[in-house]
């Protein structure tokens, strides 16, 4: 039941990160759009530090359907819109951000599309007829409709916006697909179409996306790496992990950084054996970087971890660097000589290696 003693028919779970100047005037909002509808707002705050969760608070205070979860030692969008959305025991479940950039006003179409008239998910799109971007650059606009055209390769439903974080869903529909849910990054919608199994009964409201008015936007470098992450773990991670892939890129790409470098001392006079130490020290110092930068974001090491963390990375690699010359030896004289077979299989052990023992060791979970 809500305040008003009606059955309770929809909660709203609104992610935020330092959104305090925006909080208030979102609870306002969405109680106008939502008057007639029973509702709970669950706001699920990530560790602000800009007062947004003693915001929250005061209004909770006053208003028993304002909700606020404190999430310690973990971090993450969709993660963070799943919790909320498994604390409620509404029918109908919908996100929307805590940054106004979403229109709240068309949550109470979103609502009737799934429970009026039977959709199992409503999302709201900018792509739709009678959508916008808003007042986008060319340059994200461009950037938006190539992200949404690679989605197509996962998606179980087609949506024409399926990166869109302002969206409603039955509540029983979610809770059966939590199980299969990734929970990387923010696109938490994809992952949902992407892990359904089948199309989805779908319905779509248009609406224009707004500028941010206050706070900072979330939107980095990371965001983009999530994202291709959750499209790697959708394709093939079922057989092979997702961060081995990106690992395994990042690997790809040392293998030019080694031999330019190799090249390059080459040039400057030095002997082959002090060329190949530097462009293997080099290389290992470009893979931990980059590694540490993007396959392993969620866990990046700075300050006196990222030396701890580099000192580590090179011993084990060092090992694996063994491991690789052994097997691929190996296989070469069991295969009578077969070259490719021989580097290829000392790769894929040195690789695996590589990877497992950084995972545990210099990129391990604290």
């Amino acid at each position: 039941m809500d305040r008003t003693g009606q059955q309770l028919a929809l909660a709203v779970v609104v992610p935020v990160l330092n959104e305090a100047a925006n909080v208030a005037q979102l609870r306002t909002r969405l109680a106008a759009a939502l008057a007639e509808i029973p509702h709970e707002v669950i706001f699920v705050d990530d560790g602000s530090t800009d007062g947004t969760q003693g915001v929250v608070e005061a209004l909770a205070l006053g208003d028993p359907s304002t909700r606020l979860i404190r999430r310690h030692g973990r971090r993450g969008l969709s993660s963070a819109v799943v919790e909320g959305m498994c604390a409620t025991v509404a029918p109908v479940v919908a996100v929307i951000d805590g940054d106004l950039q979403h229109d709240e006003t068309i949550l109470p179409a979103l609502y009737r599309a799934i429970a009026t008239d039977g959709a199992e998910l409503a999302v709201g799109t900018r792509y739709g007829a009678g959508g916008s971007t808003g007042a986008w650059d060319p340059r994200r606009a461009a950037i938006s409709r190539y992200a949404t055209r690679l989605a197509a390769v996962v998606m179980k439903t087609r949506l024409s916006d399926p990166l869109s974080g302002f969206f409603a869903i039955r509540r029983d529909v979610l809770l059966g697909l939590v199980p299969r849910l990734s929970l990387v990054g923010y696109k938490l919608l994809l992952d949902i179409v992407a892990s359904a199994g089948r199309p989805l009964d779908l319905a779509e409201v248009p609406y224009t996306f707004a500028e941010r008015s206050a706070g900072e936007s979330k939107l980095d470098s990371a965001v983009a790496m999530d994202y291709v992450e959750l499209l790697v773990e959708k394709t093939v991670g079922r057989w092979i992990p997702a961060k081995l892939v990106l690992f395994s890129a990042v690997g790809s790409t040392g293998v030019i950084v080694h031999m330019a470098v190799l090249a390059l001392l080459g040039l400057l006079g030095a002997d082959f054996t002090a060329a190949q130490a530097g462009a293997v020290g080099v290389a290992m110092i470009y893979n931990f970087t980059l590694n540490n930068r993007l396959t392993y974001r969620d866990r990046r090491l700075t300050g006196a971890a990222w030396w701890t963390g580099l000192a580590s990375f090179i011993v084990l690699c060092s090992i694996g660097a063994f491991a690789n010359v052994g097997v691929g030896s190996f296989i070469y004289d069991l295969s009578g000589g077969g070259w490719v077979l021989g580097g290829l299989a000392g790769i894929a052990v040195g690789t695996v290696w590589n990877f497992v023992a950084t995972s545990w060791l210099t990129w391990r979970r604290r």
